[in-house]
């Protein structure tokens, strides 16, 4: 049963689509319900989510078109965009100054960089090039990017070059986003490059940090790669769900950049930065 939810039309659009993640299908009823509006206005979000080519109407309601291509990056960057601010400036409470960092793809990892452009003295490789100018806006930082081709419309680079580039390195930090995230914590991806960048990233670093905000769990893509218990700290907006929060157990650290009413901190999973910064560097000071 959904509860009852007021949002802004900007945001409801982005829990819609969330919802449809979850449920697959849903009647105009039950959304006008959750979000305590009318049927007509859910209507109208409907109709703007079918012209957007993200939900096609049933009978009654609406379902999630499943693609196989992920959407436009300038399109994704602004979806949930407060949460992935929130989810960079968490990350970046947790890296020191003078540490190397390699970065990845992607909108939430843009963010990140962002975040980071205040730190001093940073080894940066990053195939995103989105995130190497948010770097380097600071000329203490020194920014590695590969050769190759980019990923049209996306500023990315992608292939074998940057794959080797990556593990040219062992850096202090990896930090990494995600296409999807199934029900069982397989991490999905749009095509096999997103994937193969992933892993040499993983490989390449002595902490991993992956990032991703509620609208990635249970959103669809066809490459599988890697799992949700792989990265040593996990930085999302949201809990998790008690099924996906039981499969990190004693595995991956939570930190969650917001709880209900504001009190962060307050759920068993999430961790505060800081402390998660302490435990981060001993591990790195270790030789982990």
């Amino acid at each position: 049963m959904l509860k009852p939810v007021l949002k802004p039309a900007s945001l409801r659009h982005n829990e819609i689509i969330a919802l449809f993640r979850q449920h697959g299908f849903l009647t105009m009823e039950a959304l006008a319900e959750h979000f305590a509006v009318t049927t007509q206005t859910i209507r109208r979000d409907i109709n703007a989510l079918c012209d957007a080519d993200i939900l096609r109407r049933r009978h009654g309601g609406a379902e999630l078109i499943l693609s196989a291509r992920n959407q436009p990056y300038d399109m994704r960057r602004i979806n949930n965009l407060e949460q992935k601010a929130e989810i960079g400036a968490a990350v970046a409470a947790l890296i020191p100054n003078s540490c190397s960092v390699l970065i990845g793809i992607g909108t939430t990892p843009e963010q990140v960089a962002l975040a980071l452009a205040k730190h001093d003295h940073l080894t940066v490789i990053t195939n995103n090039l989105r995130a190497a100018l948010a770097l380097s806006t600071n000329q203490n930082n020194q920014i590695i990017v590969p050769g190759g081709t980019l990923r049209f419309p996306n500023p990315e680079i992608l292939g074998n070059d940057a794959d080797k580039l990556f593990r040219n390195f062992r850096a202090d930090f990896g930090i990494y986003g995600v296409g999807g995230v199934d029900p069982d914590g397989t991490l999905l991806d749009f095509d096999r490059m997103e994937s193969s960048s992933r892993q040499a990233l993983r490989e390449s670093c002595r902490t991993q940090i992956l990032v991703t905000d509620n609208s990635k769990f249970g959103r669809q893509a066809p490459v599988r790669g890697g799992h949700l218990s792989d990265p040593d700290i996990l930085v999302t907006d949201s809990p998790l769900s008690p099924a996906l929060a039981a499969m990190l157990a004693g595995n991956t650290r939570v930190v969650v950049t917001s709880q209900p009413g504001g009190d962060a901190g307050t759920d068993d999973q999430t961790t505060s930065s800081a402390a998660t910064g302490n435990s981060v560097m001993a591990a790195i000071a270790a030789g982990k």
